[in-house]
């Protein structure tokens, strides 16, 4: 960690900030929120801006980014940017142009992370979930580390400072440190996490080979048909959640924030409103007893919001694996 507890260092020796804003929002409202709400994120002390190809909005974060750069907010140095390699462009020729074009819509020279957005090769093309007559994803058979190798290249060309992926199991991220003529280790594996799925042996293994478990839907999840088991309890109404809060005079989603920043995890925020944006910044005033930690611990339940049902009958799917 840096004096202020703000960063981490990543085993490529860059540095990620422990706080990022999550830029996801369903496709009908994705580009709209992003022109709102990025900017408004960065004013408030946001630096770490997690994106993607597949959520169809990069070129309004880019125009945001921009914006806060040009009115002197920010300088690019400042900013730590994700972006994602989307699924349909793991043939290794296809990673650097898929690089290339979210950075031509971020209008950025590089980003500070690009990761494998899920271990699932898919057939190339523009549509993002090609489908079969009976509505099954079609694979596409690429081998992971060939994908990974085209990685490498786009960090020794200076298109991102660092690599690594998302929604990947112990045994893919094994496949890959395990990959001969490796060059560089994931310097993170993002994937969902939070008190009721909280990750503890993927967290241990990636601790153990010095990468960083990134934790997307950190406080449940937005409730996303497509995405989303609409089943499962809220998170932020848990009774536990709820009382720490209160003694801490905080809200139940600062808690599930702090919980992850003392446990080592980079933890990503969405907002979709301005006083939420805002009130995460607090993530950084006040710190969880070891007995409030080991009572947030014990809420774990293996319930997973983004089963990404969809991917289910793929070879790769990373989620019938118990870690």
């Amino acid at each position: 960690m840096d004096p202020k507890g703000q960063k981490l260092k990543l085993n490529d020796g860059h540095f990620i900030p422990v706080l990022g804003f999550g830029t996801y929002a369903p496709p009908e409202v994705a580009k709209r929120d992003a022109l709102e709400f990025t900017p408004f994120a960065i004013e408030v002390g946001f630096r770490h801006i997690d994106c993607a190809h597949a959520y169809q909005n990069e070129e309004q974060i880019g125009q945001a980014i921009r914006s806060k750069i040009a009115d002197g907010t920010v300088k690019r140095e400042d900013i730590f940017c994700t972006s994602k390699l989307w699924c349909t462009s793991f043939q290794p020729e296809l990673v650097q142009p898929a690089l290339e074009k979210s950075l031509k819509s971020l209008q950025l020279d590089y980003v500070d992370l690009y990761i494998m957005h899920y271990p699932l090769a898919l057939k190339p093309g523009e549509e993002l979930y090609p489908k079969d007559e009976n509505g099954k994803l079609i694979a596409d058979s690429v081998d992971l580390c060939c994908t990974w190798e085209a990685l490498e290249k786009c960090k020794d060309a200076g298109l991102a400072k660092s690599i690594g992926v998302s929604n990947f199991n112990h045994k893919q991220l094994e496949k890959i440190l395990n990959k001969p003529g490796l060059k560089y280790k994931p310097v993170c594996n993002q994937v969902e996490c939070h008190p009721y799925l909280n990750q503890r042996k993927l967290l241990d293994f990636c601790k153990s080979h010095d990468i960083v478990l990134v934790a997307y839907s950190a406080l449940g999840s937005q409730r996303v048909k497509e995405w989303v088991n609409l089943n499962h309890p809220i998170l932020l109404e848990d009774p536990v959640l709820s009382a720490i809060a209160q003694k801490h005079k905080k809200t139940p989603a600062l808690v599930a924030l702090r919980y992850q920043i003392q446990r080592g995890v980079v933890v990503l925020a969405k907002g979709n409103n301005k006083e939420w944006i805002k009130e995460n910044m607090q993530v950084f005033d006040f710190e969880l007893t070891p007995e409030d930690m080991k009572a947030i611990d014990g809420l774990d339940r293996n319930i997973r919001y983004c089963d990404f049902q969809l991917g289910v009958g793929h070879p790769e799917f990373p989620f019938s694996e118990e870690y």
